[in-house]
């Protein structure tokens, strides 16, 4: 009798218990704390990864986990949507474009937008990423940039390899946005020679193919001007501090002069005279209430900024002579280590003139107007342009927008969330939720107490496929050694 009351017992012990679960072929970060955009910090999570999905996000006391499952403990870890590097450039260092897929995801970047470079060439990046997703950060790309004549990157220097094919009139300008989309571009990259008839046309032709437009404001008009034509977005915030001066009119009729005196120029060479010439004057001259009208356009026309604030401030912030960013250049191939070495070293030694400051202290306080009138950003860094080595330049760029004003927050929205809004990807990537691809990054520390966290990765998820910190360890191995 007493033996059948304690199995009896038993049994009922047993049946009340929660069924452990069971997640075949799948891992689970559990205890974590989840950080994204839309959901904001949400602690004590467990985020279970099947294939190349989040299958579950959920409180970890709402699980019961079979110990056979595959578990990553997070507790005091913080997990983010994968980081966007929303400006590189695959072809302007051919021989670094190998290793830059495993530099970007050692660094947590799992998605880059390149913004110019011959049409071959980053189609090939693009078709090997789309090969092997869970080996490659996600490729979308604009193709060469499409100029006026005399183009800009036309070859004719080191400085400015062959990125750019320039358009004789507006029939060339078109054919050639029909032409980069029946090859599969993302977007169309305009630039700064277009005249106004080109750029008209080439913004109507991408919105007839489906094509979203960014670049820099052509030198022929005003920002404004580009953005009720259809410029969707602005690299570098390019020409703004132009429109944003009392004597814009005046500025602009001097740069159509000298556009067209110097038609017959090297385009790179006439491109740089134009900026030497005007945007230390267009600072002096900056106006509140004309930068207030023109960003008032820029966001009833919802034209995104994508200020690559690391670059334009590097005379100011100097990343290049700090330490993380020159051990950084020996996971770049030898010939490109010992020229970045040299030129950082002799660029640190250099005195910056105080005039050659106006425009990054200036870019500082614009980054914080553009976000504050809420216009859309994208955290994008021109790698490898200026020693910002591909991978670590993301994060620099998230720093230098905090130190700019914006809030932790929203730098990381600009990195995850937004170019996946960009995109109209924002049901499936930048977010952390159920059904959503697994792009993620497991890092050790706060990122919303300091930015600068975002570099203490313990992990690194791509298309599902999980990098511990061992992994990519060995991925920063692989690149030192070759």
């Amino acid at each position: 009798m007493k033996t059948s009351i304690l199995t009896l017992s038993l049994l009922l012990i047993i049946s009340c218990s929660p069924k452990q679960e069971v997640y075949e072929d799948a891992f689970c970060i559990t205890n974590v704390t989840t950080i994204d955009a839309q959901s904001g910090q949400q602690e004590g999570m467990t985020v279970i990864v099947k294939d190349n999905r989040i299958l579950k996000v959920a409180k970890a006391e709402s699980f019961n986990l079979a110990s056979s499952n595959q578990i990553i403990d997070g507790t005091g870890k913080f997990l983010i949507p994968g980081l966007w590097d929303a400006h590189v450039h695959f072809a302007y260092i051919e021989e670094l474009a190998p290793s830059m897929f495993d530099l970007f995801l050692a660094y947590g970047i799992t998605s880059v937008r390149d913004t110019g470079g011959k049409l071959d060439f980053v189609k090939k990046w693009k078709n090997r990423a789309v090969a092997a997703p869970k080996d490659a950060p996600r490729v979308m790309i604009a193709g060469p940039l499409l100029d006026g004549t005399p183009n800009v990157y036309d070859g004719s220097d080191a400085s400015k390899p062959p990125l750019s094919l320039g358009a004789n009139g507006v029939d060339e300008a078109i054919a050639l946005v029909d032409r980069f989309d029946s090859v599969g571009v993302d977007l169309i990259k305009a630039y700064e020679m277009l005249t106004p008839e080109q750029f008209t046309a080439v913004t109507q032709r991408a919105r007839e193919k489906g094509l979203k437009v960014t670049g820099h404001v052509p030198l022929s008009m005003d920002v404004s001007s580009a953005s009720n034509a259809g410029l969707n977005s602005m690299e570098h915030m390019r020409n703004l501090e132009m429109s944003c001066a009392s004597n814009w009119e005046e500025l602009l009729e001097k740069r159509k002069k000298m556009l067209f005196d110097g038609k017959n120029e090297v385009g790179g060479i006439l491109r740089s005279n134009i900026h030497a010439a005007q945007r230390s004057e267009a600072v002096d001259n900056y106006d509140e209430e004309t930068a207030n009208s023109v960003l008032s356009v820029l966001a009833a026309n919802e034209t995104w900024q994508i200020p690559t604030i690391a670059l334009s401030t590097g005379s100011l912030n100097r990343h290049f002579a700090r330490e993380d960013f020159t051990e950084s250049f020996r996971y770049l191939p030898a010939t490109v280590e010992e020229n970045w070495n040299e030129g950082s070293s002799r660029l640190s030694q250099m005195t910056i003139p105080e005039s050659r400051l106006k425009h990054p202290q200036w870019m500082m306080k614009m980054v914080k107007k553009v976000n504050d009138a809420e216009i859309d950003i994208m955290a994008g860094t021109d790698c490898p342009i200026f020693y910002l080595t591909p991978g670590l330049s993301l994060h620099e760029e998230l720093a230098v927008l905090v130190k700019a004003g914006l809030t932790p927050m929203d730098a990381l929205e600009a990195a995850t969330l937004n170019p996946a809004r960009y995109f109209n990807m924002e049901n499936e990537l930048g977010l952390i939720g159920e059904g959503y691809l697994a792009d993620l990054v497991l890092l050790n520390a706060n990122p919303l107490e300091d930015i600068n966290n975002t570099k203490q990765i313990s992990a690194v998820v791509k298309d599902g496929k999980l990098r511990a910190r061992a992994d990519l360890d060995q991925l920063f191995q692989k690149l030192a050694a070759q």
